[in-house]
């Protein structure tokens, strides 16, 4: 009995040195700059759900008229074919001035939903508060790479909303926008991941 208890013990303990390998390549420690990557594409993940709730929550019986916003980004000229050709510097430069005249136009909505006692608030908040926080996160990973930041484009605001129906149109638009640029910026950041990868090694 006592040799197999020796057999199987050392069994045992050649099995956990072959596994020592894997458990230091694992380590995360020497590699944490590109999981930064992660959390973009991550946080930008969360951003969509909560874009998608907020619609699912507010969801119009009508067609919403549409170009209340002429200075939101242009998303149609983004399409799934330019994402392996992205350029690391450049789109991350320009995703961060998106994200910021996003952030611009959701401020404006706040204000005016504040007014209009719009049942979105609270969700709205959370939304805004996710962004800033995308931002700061993008921003500390443009510095990292040395991407240059740009300056938004100037919001062209409604210059005012007499009516909650006007605040709802407004609403589901810039959520229906954004909604569209968050699917893309996932998949923009998690195709830039390897370049980052590449330019901090």
């Amino acid at each position: 009995p006592t040799v197999l208890l020796d057999s199987s013990s050392s069994l045992l303990f050649s099995l956990l040195l072959a596994q020592l390998p894997v458990f230091t390549s694992a380590s995360p420690v020497p590699h944490r700059r590109p999981s930064d990557m992660d959390r973009l594409s991550n946080q930008t993940k969360n951003l969509m759900k909560l874009t998608q709730e907020l619609l699912r929550e507010h969801a119009f019986d009508s067609d919403v008229e549409p170009h209340r916003f002429s200075s939101l980004p242009e998303m149609s000229n983004r399409s799934a074919n330019d994402l392996n050709n992205l350029e690391l510097k450049p789109t991350l430069s320009q995703l961060h001035a998106d994200l910021k005249l996003y952030e611009h136009h959701f401020e404006w909505l706040n204000k005016v939903s504040k007014k209009h006692h719009h049942p979105a608030l609270p969700k709205l908040v959370e939304m805004i508060r996710e962004m800033k926080s995308l931002i700061n996160l993008l921003h500390r990973q443009m510095l990292r790479v040395e991407a240059p930041r740009l300056t938004p484009a100037t919001p062209s605001l409604p210059p005012h909303l007499p009516y909650q129906f006007d605040v709802l149109q407004s609403t589901h638009e810039l959520l229906q926008h954004f909604k569209l640029f968050c699917d893309w910026a996932y998949r923009a950041f998690i195709s830039l991941k390897p370049k980052v990868t590449v330019v901090q090694s």
